[in-house]
């Protein structure tokens, strides 16, 4: 049986096998990590891998931007299938970073649960206590210094403690370091 696609009346072309038909999946195995691999191209899959390093290592993780936008969901099945809870950018942020500034409260949490490193700073100096208190989280505040009541002595570049960040007279309070 002929089809419209086996002799194309509407223009000039003739038309196209099924045969030369591929898939953008399957387009990019072809062009992928996956082929070299399976090809045993040990210098294609060298430079692939090379370029995915420098790649990963520019850019903001999957688990930095569902952190950033609160999707607990997505941050569980991350860290699950093998995440890590505290990457970092160049600039030093990690996942528990941009949770705290957000104040994602079951974020933050979950990536405690996950060992997130909560002494981890930034390129300002700046933990996530200091960027949940900046922006004035106070649930969050309260989280982290139960996971870590060293957090409160910490300063940043700036030689500011977490409470100095802080607007609310109650939340300086909760982020004032012991005497």
């Amino acid at each position: 049986m002929e089809s419209n696609r086996d002799h194309c009346s509407c223009c000039s072309h003739p038309g196209s096998s099924s045969s030369v038909y591929q898939t953008l999946s399957e387009m990019d195995f072809e062009r992928g990590i996956w082929s070299a691999a399976v090809d045993g191209d040990l210098e294609r899959l060298t430079l692939l891998v090379s370029l995915l390093s420098l790649m990963l290592m520019s850019y903001y993780s999957p688990q930095h931007y569902a952190s950033r936008s609160g999707h607990l969901a997505v941050c569980k099945f991350l860290l699950v299938h093998g995440a890590c809870a505290s990457p970092q950018t160049p600039g030093g942020a990690t996942p528990l970073h941009r949770a705290a500034y957000c104040g994602h409260v079951d974020v933050v949490r979950l990536l405690l649960q996950h060992k997130a490193n909560p002494m981890l700073c930034d390129d300002d100096g700046a933990s996530a206590l200091h960027k949940a208190a900046e922006k004035g989280h106070a649930d969050v505040c309260q989280l982290l210094l139960q996971e870590c009541p060293s957090l409160c002595s910490q300063r940043n570049n700036r030689q500011q403690l977490p409470y100095q960040l802080a607007k609310q007279g109650d939340l300086q309070e909760l982020l004032k370091p012991p005497p």
